[in-house]
């Protein structure tokens, strides 16, 4: 399932029925009329438009599977968006780089130990107080890995002197 291009070339094969009532404006079985797209994709698709009654805006949806409502298609597409930004949070808190293995076992492993990180940490920040962000908290840790210190001295030390570092940067107008 994807949303078609304003550009889309397709010519119309059938047209099934929809109930305007739910936001449906046309479920239409289409064929790929542009030239690399035609020899890319040859057999037939689905075409959705569906007015989004919160945003007014008109989106249309292409897929290759005739057996779901249309008005399921729609919702999916809508539930794919929150999953879309689930993995977008994902990569920008969770730092994974690349995947251990390529089984389904190893990846849903290495993001669970990583989500599992995260919550730890975010445990740690609340019940010592500390200022710093998750992902200061996260840096400092990944350099002193192996520091044989308690875990509240090891934070506050390394806040202190990231305190002191930004005022040794500091410009002094009036000395």
């Amino acid at each position: 399932m994807t949303r078609a291009k304003s550009n889309l070339r397709v010519q119309r094969r059938y047209s099934h029925p929809v109930d305007r009532s739910t936001g449906l404006i046309c479920d239409q079985t289409v064929l790929l009329t542009g030239f690399y797209s035609q020899q890319s994709f040859e057999a037939p698709l689905r075409r959705i438009r569906f007015k989004d009654p919160e945003t007014a805006k008109t989106l249309v949806f292409l897929t290759n599977n005739f057996t779901l409502d249309a008005i399921t298609v729609t919702e999916l597409y809508r539930c794919r968006w929150q999953v879309e930004l689930f993995f977008k949070w994902i990569k920008q808190h969770l730092r994974i780089k690349a995947f251990f293995g390529t089984s389904e076992n190893a990846v849903k492993s290495q993001n669970w130990i990583a989500v599992s990180v995260y919550v730890l940490v975010a445990i740690v920040k609340k019940r010592l107080n500390i200022s710093a962000s998750l992902y200061e908290i996260l840096q400092i840790l990944s350099l002193t890995m192996f520091e044989r210190m308690p875990l509240d001295q090891l934070l506050s030390r390394a806040v202190e002197d990231e305190n002191l570092v930004d005022l040794r940067k500091q410009l002094n107008l009036f000395e």
